[in-house]
């Protein structure tokens, strides 16, 4: 699933292709509103921390999809 994420301060959002159910990646976020840190790990196995005091917005996007070029 796409995931932006806004943080305070940054001019660019972190866009990331998060492994994961829906419940599992909303728990997440539930969790880092709680005042805990954002920790998702994306489909390449990178893993994302993003400290709850510095979160602006979290964007959910669709599952992702398989892609198709030569960037895929």
């Amino acid at each position: 699933m796409e995931v932006k994420i806004g943080v305070q301060n940054v001019a660019r959002e972190i866009v990331i292709d998060a492994t994961g159910t829906d419940q599992e990646i909303q728990g997440a976020i539930e969790a880092a509103l709680a005042g805990n840190a954002l920790d998702l790990r994306d489909d390449k196995g990178r893993r994302v921390v993003v400290p709850a005091a510095a979160l602006g917005y979290v964007d959910l996007g669709e599952p992702s999809r398989g892609r198709v070029g030569f960037g895929a």
